[in-house]
């Protein structure tokens, strides 16, 4: 009579998997548009000012929803030292661009992007995506997507090139994550998707598919498998286990 099964076996609804799940394809989505700059800065096809002062637009626009989220951020000390950093951070970054520009002259073009591919590829499996793991590793996760941006970034004709490339780096893997974790919410993935897609319809439909098949599979496919394979898990519970402290909402599942 003491034996339990699936006493505290949690269930979840489909609908909720596939919205859990959509923080993962917004961070495939983001590397891919960062891959987009770096193609239409490889083939320089964009003017890197423009870029530039655009991602200097973005990132003051997310500052601004930053310091509105966090109150504690509302104060002139605050902004006038996160402002001291950034100075330093692209002083730096202008700086020593011509050496990381040609920092892998003596490695092949296609070493390179052989290269940077698996590295993202280790970005996007140890990122956090807000449940413990593991594989998660936020620090790891970090130096993966900088050191694939100087991979990238040695790749482009003049050191201004790598400078922007590598400025946008930093927002994307540094900041970005920043705002996300406070701001993020499923709907935010479709103008993310809309834009992806409207890039790489430029680019290469090959790429194209493969980015929309990747995301049908990671979107809808694993959720569907991950509830069924999760109905079929049993849970044995008995007196030989530890003690479980009930709060106050099990109890009221219980109780209805």
């Amino acid at each position: 009579k003491d034996l339990k099964k699936n006493y505290i076996l949690r269930e979840y609804k489909l609908s909720d998997c596939i919205k859990g799940i959509t923080i993962v394809n917004q961070e495939i989505s983001i590397v891919t548009l960062f891959l987009v700059i770096f193609y239409y800065l490889y083939e320089n096809t964009v003017q890197p000012q423009k870029l530039l002062f655009s991602s200097f637009a973005l990132t003051s626009i997310g500052y601004l929803i930053h310091i509105i989220l966090d109150i504690n951020k509302l104060k002139t000390v605050n902004v006038i030292e996160d402002s001291k950093t950034v100075i330093v951070v692209l002083l730096f970054g202008y700086v020593f661009s011509p050496l990381l520009h040609t920092l892998t002259d003596s490695i092949s073009t296609d070493t390179i992007f052989s290269t940077t591919f698996f590295i993202l590829f280790f970005h996007l499996l140890l990122h956090d995506y807000g449940v413990d793991g593991f594989l998660v590793s936020k620090t790891i996760s970090l130096n993966c997507g900088i050191f694939a941006s100087i991979c990238l970034a040695s790749r482009l004709s003049t050191p201004f090139h790598a400078f922007v490339l590598l400025v946008i780096s930093v927002e994307v893997f540094v900041l970005k994550p920043l705002l996300i974790e406070k701001v993020w919410k499923p709907i935010m993935l479709l103008p993310i998707i809309a834009m992806t897609i409207y890039y790489l319809i430029e680019i290469s439909h090959l790429i194209l598919i493969v980015y929309l098949t990747t995301l049908f599979f990671i979107n809808f496919l694993c959720p569907l498998i991950f509830q069924r394979l999760h109905n079929h898990k049993t849970i044995i519970q008995g007196p030989w286990d530890e003690a479980l402290i009930e709060s106050d909402d099990d109890s009221t599942k219980k109780q209805r």
